[in-house]
């Protein structure tokens, strides 16, 4: 190996973390949801508690299934939600941002209600 290849390679090494956390973070903030909130009801379909985000899949009256991601499993944890907190066949209420492609049945719930329960999964979010 010459010496340009002993740089190239070693760029290479440090650019693909950041090209890698770069995409990660796209995901994980906000900026593929819409700014404005909606309220989605429906009934939950399936429900996954693991990283990346936990999520539930919810069946709509009128618009199919949707995808409703919560927070991290630790911010999810710490507004009370965990795997029993909710069953396929209870009716939920998610309080939160779609995706900016509307195409896309997804949204980021800042705020869940299932089982007489009310999770505020980013309540410094709620009502923005």
């Amino acid at each position: 190996m010459n010496r340009y290849s002993s740089i190239a390679t070693g760029i290479t090494a440090l650019a693909l973390p950041l090209v890698f956390s770069a995409s990660a973070h796209a995901h994980h903030g906000w900026s593929w949801a819409d700014t404005e909130q909606m309220t989605l009801t429906g009934v939950v379909q399936k429900v996954v508690v693991a990283p990346p985000h936990p999520y539930l899949d919810v069946q709509t009256q009128n618009d199919g299934v949707w995808r409703v991601e919560l927070g991290n499993p630790t911010q999810t944890r710490e507004s009370g939600f965990n795997d029993q907190s909710a069953k396929a066949g209870q009716t939920i209420k998610a309080v939160g941002n779609r995706a900016r492609d509307h195409a896309e049945k997804r949204m980021k719930a800042v705020q869940i209600s299932v089982g007489g329960k009310t999770y505020d999964i980013y309540p410094e979010r709620i009502g923005r």
